[in-house]
């Protein structure tokens, strides 16, 4: 490999780190902090909000198919409708996924293996 995929791998693993290193450090040192309280307090308030935002964020990207034609949206919509449907019966996030993801792909694969 070439010294500039190298350098490029090395600036996206040090950002990986650092997205996810940063905010450990900062909470782990706000709750030793607030510690001697010994309260709910410590936590702040933006925290309970991050997760639902990047659920809502990663859905919602999700949501646009990556070729814009007939066949990926009508991929999409069934992907979306498997996935609601597993859901109902498993109550899960795993199996959801799954099948979301293989009525995707099934529907992309058995449509453009015909054409």
């Amino acid at each position: 490999m070439d010294s500039e995929l190298w350098g490029a791998l090395l600036v996206t693993a040090l950002g990986t780190l650092m997205m996810r290193a940063l905010p450990l450090l900062w909470m782990r040192r706000h709750l030793i902090r607030k510690q001697s309280a010994n309260s709910l307090d410590a936590m702040p308030s933006w925290l309970t909000v991050l997760g639902p935002l990047m659920i809502a964020a990663m859905f919602g990207v999700s949501l646009v198919p990556p070729k814009i034609n007939a066949l990926s949206w009508w991929a999409t919509g069934i992907g979306m409708l498997a996935t609601y449907i597993v859901w109902r019966y498993t109550h899960s996030l795993g199996w959801p996924v799954f099948a979301g993801v293989a009525a995707y792909g099934s529907i992309v694969l058995l449509v453009s293996s015909s054409f």
